[in-house]
């Protein structure tokens, strides 16, 4: 996985398409990511013996990986732009 903790990411399908946010966390196994301030969704908790009171709260929720790509100073440049920046000289 290319996308790891603290990098800069951009939404690049879904709801949340073009925003940008900060990776809280990676989770392997499932191929998905948790980006900070994307992916609100509302939960309807239920009044229980850890929570007096019931509600409807907002969290983030995890986001697959294939659909945010790395933006910012930690992303590599592509290769096509290593090949444009470096000059060949023709003998």
């Amino acid at each position: 996985m290319k996308v790891k903790k603290n990098d800069k990411v951009k939404i690049i399908t879904g709801k949340d398409k073009g925003k940008e946010g900060t990776v809280v966390r990676v989770f392997k196994k499932t191929n998905k990511v948790l980006v900070e301030g994307i992916n609100i969704v509302k939960k309807h908790v239920k009044p229980g013996a850890v929570s007096k009171e019931g509600g409807i709260i907002s969290m983030e929720r995890p986001i697959d990986a294939s659909n945010v790509m790395v933006v910012g100073s930690k992303a590599k440049a592509k290769p096509a732009e290593k090949a444009k920046s470096s000059k060949k000289v023709k003998k």
